[in-house]
C-alpha cells in the first residue's frame, strides 16, 4: 500500500472514530504547510517551469500538447491548484485533483524532436523531474523569502513530498526523501538537460511575457517574480540556459521583490493580485489552511 493510500485510510479511520477534520495527506503540523504558506511561492513556481523546460522530454510534451502561448495563465493555474490542493486540501480534494492531472497526462505522448526519443507524461522519470523541480524550488524560494528551516526540517519537507508524488503514480522508492537525496538526484540529471529552441522560447515566455490582453495587467508582478526566480537558479544551470548575470543584479532583484511580497502577504491583496494569476480557488484553499494554522 502506498503512503498516499495509507494516509487516506488513516483519515477515514479518524473520521469514523471522531468528527475531527480531514487535513489531507500532510496536515498543519507538516513543514510543507509552513513552506507553502508564504507569498513567495510563485517565485518557486516560475523557477520550476524554467527548470522543466531544460528537460527535453518534459519540454516536448509542453511544446506539442500545451496551449500555454495562447492561454498561459491556465497552465499556471492548473499547476498551482494541483500543488496547493495536494498539500492543503482534504484527502478527497487531493485525490480528485491528482486524478484530473493523471487524466490529462494520458493524452500527452509523442516523439521528442531533440533526442528522437518517445515521450509520455506518464513516464515515471519525466514525472520525477517535474515533481522534484516543483517541490525543491518551493523550498529554495522559502529559504530566501520565507524564513529559515533547520536541516532536519528541510529533510522532513523533502520527505513530505513523497506522498504528494505518489498521488500522480510515482513509486515512493523513486522519490528523493531528504536534501542529500535531492541533491544527488539533481546532479545525476545534469547530463540529461539541454537548451533546445523550445526551451529557449518557453523560458523567454516566462521572463518576457507577451503584451496580450490576458497578461497586460499582470506584466509587472510576473516579470518581477520571474527575475527573482532567475536569481535563485543554480549558476551552472543559468549558464546552460544562457541566463548568466551578475550577483549584484540578482541581489537587486531579490531586494526589489521583498516589499512586494510583504504586501502580497496581506490576504485581501493576495486575493486581488495573485487570484487572477494562480486562480482564485487556489488562493482560497490556501487561505483556509492559513486560518487552520492560526487557530492552533
Amino acid at each position: 500500500m502506498t503512503l498516499a493510500a495509507r494516509a487516506a485510510d488513516r483519515n477515514l479511520a479518524a473520521t469514523k472514530a471522531s468528527p475531527s477534520p480531514d487535513y489531507g495527506l500532510l496536515g498543519p503540523d507538516s513543514v510543507a504547510w509552513k513552506v507553502l504558506s508564504r507569498p513567495g511561492g510563485l517565485v518557486g513556481g516560475l523557477l520550476s517551469l524554467m527548470l522543466q523546460a531544460l528537460h527535453p522530454l518534459a519540454m516536448a510534451g509542453v511544446a506539442q500538447h500545451s496551449d500555454f502561448r495562447k492561454r498561459p495563465l491556465d497552465r499556471l493555474e492548473r499547476t498551482s491548484m494541483y500543488v496547493i490542493a495536494s498539500v492543503y486540501g482534504d484527502t478527497e480534494t487531493a485525490q480528485r485533483t491528482a486524478a484530473i492531472v493523471k487524466a490529462m497526462h494520458k493524452k500527452v505522448h509523442g516523439i521528442d524532436p531533440v533526442t528522437g526519443q518517445t515521450y509520455s507524461a506518464e513516464d515515471p522519470d519525466t514525472q520525477l523531474w517535474v515533481h522534484s523541480t516543483i517541490w525543491h524550488s518551493l523550498l529554495v524560494s522559502y529559504r530566501v523569502f520565507g524564513g529559515s528551516l533547520t536541516p532536519e526540517e528541510e529533510d522532513r519537507y523533502t520527505a513530505e513530498g513523497v506522498p504528494i508524488a505518489e498521488l500522480i503514480g510515482l513509486p515512493a522508492n523513486m522519490v528523493p526523501a531528504s536534501i542529500a537525496e535531492m541533491r544527488e538526484y539533481f546532479a545525476s540529471m545534469d547530463s540529461h538537460l539541454c537548451m533546445s529552441p523550445d526551451a529557449r522560447a518557453a523560458i523567454g515566455f516566462v521572463l518576457n511575457p507577451p503584451l496580450t490582453r490576458e497578461l497586460l495587467v499582470h506584466q509587472v508582478p510576473i516579470r518581477l517574480f520571474a527575475r527573482a526566480a532567475v536569481a535563485l537558479m543554480p549558476r551552472h544551470i543559468r549558464t546552460l540556459a544562457g541566463l548568466e548575470g551578475s550577483r549584484l543584479v540578482d541581489a537587486a532583484a531579490i531586494t526589489a521583490l521583498r516589499p512586494i511580497l510583504a504586501t502580497v502577504g496581506i490576504p485581501q491583496v493576495e486575493r486581488a493580485v495573485m487570484g487572477p494569476i494562480v486562480g482564485h480557488k487556489t488562493v482560497s484553499l490556501k487561505h483556509d489552511a492559513l486560518r487552520v494554522m492560526a487557530s492552533r
